[in-house]
């Protein structure tokens, strides 16, 4: 969701609750919004806590990562269907972003996130005959 929009509920349901209810409203709708503001913070450090014992760019099977995507998912989404973080490539701060995940095949996804929210991606294989990258 847009931050935008979600702010902006977050306003219009406290004036409401105000008006409603007075002080006891408002008191409801900012334990209401703490409440959902917690649960996305959990989200993100489950998210993160569970890529942290990863390899960083790893993934089990890249073409199945590849038949997973789609347009408009979120970095933290990306990260919860991998598992692991992302091996960033490029510079940094510089849209769009770009993000590598392999297996041990040597097959590699590479991912292009506009404004957050993933754009485009291409599945790389190893050329006919090549071994492997060791790492």
């Amino acid at each position: 969701m847009n931050p935008l929009i979600g702010w902006t509920l977050a306003v219009v349901a406290t004036a409401l609750a105000w008006y409603q209810y007075g002080w006891q409203g408002v008191i409801l709708a900012i334990s209401v919004i703490v409440f959902w503001l917690l649960l996305q913070f959990s989200r993100a450090i489950r998210a993160m806590k569970n890529a942290g014992g990863a390899p960083i760019g790893h993934v089990g099977s890249a073409v199945m990562l590849n038949s997973r995507l789609k347009a408009g998912m979120t970095l933290l989404q990306i990260i919860g269907l991998t598992k692991s973080l992302g091996q960033r490539v490029g510079d940094e701060g510089v849209e769009p972003e770009r993000w590598v995940w392999a297996d041990d095949g040597g097959v590699s996804v590479t991912l292009v996130l506009q404004g957050g929210k993933l754009v485009s991606w291409e599945l790389q294989r190893p050329a006919e005959g090549q071994a492997p990258a060791a790492e």
